[in-house]
This record gives C-alpha cells, sequence and structure tokens, in this order.
C-alpha cells in the first residue's frame, strides 16, 4: 500500500523558500508572473434588495403598518414611491447644485419662502428634493399648495400623501408649531405663469401671509433663490379661451407645446441652482406684531429683496443655462 501524500497549504511560500527567484546577471531579484485573477462574478444584491424593498412595501400597505399624520403625509409612500422617479430627474436632468443648506436649522420649525417660476410648478417638487437629500437630518419639506392642486383627482390625492397642504394660515402655523420645515412660494400662479420674456423678476408677493404666521410661531423666515427653472418651459403664449373652458389660470404656449404634443411636455434639462440665504428670525417682535399691516409689509418686502437681489448674483456668476 502506497503511503498518502501530504500537500502543505503554504505551499506557494514553501517553494518560494526553497526555490529562490532566478537572478538576472546584472540586476536585482527577478519576480515571476503574477497569476491572472479569474472573473469576477456579476453582484445581484442590488436587484435581490430592490425586490425584497418593493415586497416589505407590499407587505406593509396589505398589513397597514404604516403611519399618516393629520394633514395625509405618508412617509412610507413618500420615501418609496414618489421621491425615487423625482429624484431621478433631479439628478440626472436638471443637474441641481445646492448651496446655504447650513441656513436649515436641525430641528424646529421654518418657513422657507422661494421665488416661482417655470410654467409647472416642478420648481417646488426640487426643492423639497433639496431639502431632503441634503439636509443632515434628512428632513421633509412640508409644502404649501394653491387649491387647484388639491382638485386635481389624482395629483391632489398624491400631494396630500406627499406631505403637502392648502396654503392657508392656519395650517402654516400648526406645521410650524409642530416644528415642520414648511415651503411656500408667494407668488403663486403670478410667478409660476409668467411669460419667458419677464424671466427671474419676482411678482408681487401677495399680502404677506406667510409672513404673519411666522411671526405668530416665532419660525424663522428662510429666503431660497432657484435659478434654472424659468427655461424648462419658455412660456411665449397664453390660450385664454382654453384656459377658461378647463379652468385653469393660463394654457401656456411653448416652442414646443402645444406643436408636438405630448413631446412638447418634456421640459428642458436647464442647469438648476438652489441656495438657501441667511435666516431672518420673527421672534424679536412684540406678541401682536403680526397684527401691524406696515409691519407685516416690510417684512415681506425686505424678503422678496431678499430673493430678488440674489438671484441677480446668481444669474451673474452662471454661464449657458443648460451647461451651468
Amino acid at each position: 500500500m502506497q503511503e498518502a501524500r501530504v500537500i502543505p497549504l503554504q505551499r506557494t511560500e514553501r517553494h518560494r523558500r526553497f526555490n529562490p527567484p532566478p537572478v538576472a546577471p546584472d540586476g536585482p531579484a527577478v519576480e515571476p508572473t503574477p497569476l491572472r485573477p479569474g472573473p469576477v462574478e456579476p453582484e445581484v444584491g442590488g436587484l435581490r434588495r430592490g425586490v425584497a424593498d418593493a415586497l416589505a412595501f407590499a407587505r406593509r400597505r396589505m398589513t397597514g403598518d404604516y403611519q399618516v399624520d393629520e394633514f395625509g403625509f405618508d412617509p412610507d409612500l413618500t420615501e418609496t414611491v414618489l421621491l425615487p422617479p423625482l429624484r431621478a430627474i433631479y439628478q440626472k436632468w436638471f443637474r441641481v447644485e445646492v448651496s446655504g443648506v447650513e441656513n436649515l436649522p436641525a430641528e424646529g420649525g421654518a418657513l422657507i419662502v422661494c421665488n416661482h417660476s417655470g410654467t409647472l410648478p416642478l420648481d417646488a417638487l426640487m426643492t423639497a428634493i433639496a431639502v431632503r437629500d441634503n439636509h443632515p437630518a434628512q428632513r421633509y419639506l412640508r409644502m404649501l399648495g394653491a387649491d387647484l392642486v388639491f382638485q386635481v383627482p389624482l395629483i391632489g390625492a398624491l400631494a396630500r400623501k406627499s406631505g403637502q397642504t392648502l396654503a392657508c394660515n392656519p395650517d402654516a402655523e400648526q406645521l410650524l408649531r409642530s416644528g415642520e420645515l414648511v415651503g411656500v412660494w408667494p407668488e403663486g400662479f403670478k410667478g409660476i405663469g409668467k411669460p419667458f420674456s419677464e424671466r427671474y423678476k419676482l411678482q408681487r408677493f401677495g399680502r404677506g401671509g406667510f409672513v404673519s404666521a411666522a411671526m405668530r410661531t416665532g419660525a424663522p423666515i428662510i429666503p431660497c433663490s432657484i435659478v434654472g427653472a424659468e427655461e424648462i418651459y419658455p412660456k411665449i403664449g397664453d390660450l385664454k379661451a382654453i384656459a377658461r373652458l378647463f379652468g385653469l389660470p393660463y394654457f401656456p404656449v411653448t416652442p414646443f407645446f402645444p406643436l408636438l404634443g405630448p413631446l412638447g411636455a418634456i421640459p428642458l434639462p436647464s442647469k438648476w441652482h438652489i441656495r438657501f440665504g441667511e435666516p431672518i428670525p420673527t421672534d424679536t417682535y412684540d406678541k401682536d406684531a403680526q397684527d401691524d399691516p406696515m409691519l407685516v409689509f416690510n417684512l415681506t418686502d425686505q424678503v422678496r429683496e431678499t430673493i430678488q437681489q440674489t438671484l441677480y448674483r446668481m444669474l451673474t456668476q452662471r454661464g449657458n443655462p443648460f451647461l451651468g
């Protein structure tokens, strides 16, 4: 019977110890050519994780294992279904750059006041992504929307699910007192529906309702300036008859819509910049200061002028609207 042969585990080291590498005539030792690594197996963890997350989401919806607040905000649905496609547009299409995130409070309520533009309110959605993805605590932005948003059957329901609520003082004050970041676009339809020839010129900021809401709750006001949204749908006309027929504030005409039909509804890939300015405190005023119309008007004008001047500075620093 032949004796079993034992192969040592450290065969490579042993071979090198007893068989040193050849030495060149006038040079250092020549190391042997290392073995080429084998093929790498493709990763399937991302796909498996996606399927697992989808199944877990479906299970939570069927069992009711999720929470909805008194305004209808559904964080589970927002994070799993609504934000991912918006985040893709934010990152890949508009390539949004954000600055001034340090001006957003780590906790507690604050009112973020933004300029409004772009024919369709994509600037509000992109601002919500900017807050969620850039804030160290990944806070949500609770947006205040116009009545029309909540009258559209599917859009209104999704708006509620994503944390939006009606742009009125009681809702705004309740959110601020509960410590939420609240977003408001005081120009309303006057800003979002203005012609392309008036781009980056702020319209009137309503009657200052957002200022009185901040003053009643002592929440700081954070001016937010958005550059890039004006170019996504250059509005060059308005079909008023069609707008009245559908109960819309305007029916836009752009270089591509309605000429190209649904293709004309694709926004142009402009480069976006969102800047959060320094907070304007409101907790230093007297208790009944929000009832002083002149004080409210002055503070409203201060916020508006801050955003307007910031827009002018950002535009002078910007290059090509589509390349940045």
